[in-house]
C-alpha cells in the first residue's frame, strides 16, 4: 500500500489528504465545493489542470474523519525548528 499524505491543523479542525505522488508538484487548476447538508461539514476537492483529483480538504475533520488517520497526520498547527 502506498503511503499516504495527510496533514492535520487541530486549531482549525481542517485536514488535506493527498493523491498525488508527494515527489510531484501538483498544482490545483480548480476547485468543487462539497457541502452537503447531511454530512454536516463542507469537503472541497481539488482537480489539477487535467481534471485529476490531488487532494481533498475536510473542514470540521474531527467529526468526519477516523481518529487514527488525524493521529498519523502531520500537524500544519505546529512550528517546526
Amino acid at each position: 500500500m502506498a503511503n499516504l499524505r495527510v496533514t492535520y491543523d487541530e486549531e482549525a479542525n481542517a485536514a488535506y489528504i493527498y493523491l498525488t505522488d508527494p515527489r510531484v508538484n501538483a498544482g490545483v487548476a480548480n476547485m468543487y465545493a462539497c457541502d452537503p447538508v447531511e454530512a454536516g461539514g463542507m469537503i472541497n476537492l481539488d482537480l489539477d489542470s487535467d481534471g485529476r483529483l490531488v487532494g481533498i480538504e475536510v473542514l470540521a475533520a474531527s467529526s468526519k474523519l477516523p481518529q487514527y488517520l488525524l493521529d498519523m497526520a502531520e500537524r500544519a498547527d505546529i512550528q517546526r525548528a
